[in-house]
């Protein structure tokens, strides 16, 4: 290992050990299909999630929380006042909030709902490459075919330009998931290299990773890239040891939660496989 992929290493392991010793509230506005395996990798990564969406609870709940993770998968107009209540609750607070932007351009009521979410200034954007293009497009149309339901058309690679740019227009690190992960602030390009094929034909790995990336924020406010790199390299390194004891997606699924949590500085060291793109 070089001593750049050390560092990272090493970066990844301190931010692990801080998220198993100060188990941050994590607060998710998450979807219905997510909600199990979202709540089950923050607890074996160490944090404490808090599935709480209602309106009515937020000023007393979010200012408690370390992070919030928004989540637009099965988005309905009486949950979204309330993604947007609880972000800018983070915002006076200045605590992070990740947003994860599920099929953005799938229609012209979510889209605007993106939109509307993006300005309130998350602090890391996590999509696939199809969700990240859209979103990037100021003049995109809602309905443009940049999406398949929830899968990504596009690999995370042709999605660099866009993610730099909507990291610059929204001040937002953006994180791009595929078989090498992008993260960006805009100027910086780190590529992720970890995690394994058949992570996608599990429902809602995108949606854990993306709140344990919010759960990584929370221990690191001040370094939201690297933060966001780290979270990403460790479970995708999870998801690597996993397989190799899975059969299937759902042995997998199994497998990658228990790596989670039993994951040691050994096997980063040995694992975690990040580059500078830019």
């Amino acid at each position: 290992m070089d001593s750049n992929q050390t560092q990272w290493a090493s970066k990844a392991w301190h931010l692990l050990s801080l998220l198993r010793a100060q188990s941050p509230l994590i607060q998710c506005i998450t979807n219905f299909v997510s909600m199990d395996i979202v709540a089950n990798t923050l607890l074996s990564a160490g944090a404490s999630p808090a599935m709480l969406h209602a309106v009515q609870e937020l000023p007393d709940f979010t200012p408690r929380a370390a992070a919030l993770c928004v989540n637009v998968g099965t988005l309905s107009p009486s949950w979204l006042p309330a993604m947007k209540a609880a972000a800018q609750i983070c915002n006076t607070l200045r605590t992070p909030w990740v947003l994860d932007p599920v099929a953005a351009s799938a229609s012209a009521f979510r889209f605007e709902a993106c939109q509307e979410l993006l300005r309130l200034r998350p602090t890391v954007v996590r999509g696939n490459a199809s969700e990240i293009i859209a979103l990037s497009l100021a003049s995109a149309e809602p309905h443009a075919n940049a999406s398949k339901g929830v899968d990504s058309v596009h690999e995370s690679m042709d999605a660099v330009e866009a993610a730099k740019l909507l990291a610059q227009t929204s001040g937002a690190v953006v994180a791009v998931s595929g078989a090498t992960d992008i993260v960006t602030d805009g100027n910086r390009v780190v590529g992720a290299h970890n995690g394994v094929a058949m992570m996608q034909k599990i429902t809602a790995t995108g949606c854990s990773v993306t709140a344990l990336i919010a759960a990584f924020v929370a221990v690191d406010k001040n370094h939201a890239l690297d933060a966001t790199v780290s979270a990403l390299a460790v479970f995708g390194v999870a998801g690597e040891l996993g397989m190799k004891m899975a059969k299937g997606p759902a042995s997998l699924r199994m497998h990658l939660i228990d790596a989670l949590y039993g994951l040691d500085e050994a096997a980063l060291n040995s694992h975690v496989n990040i580059t500078s793109l830019c």
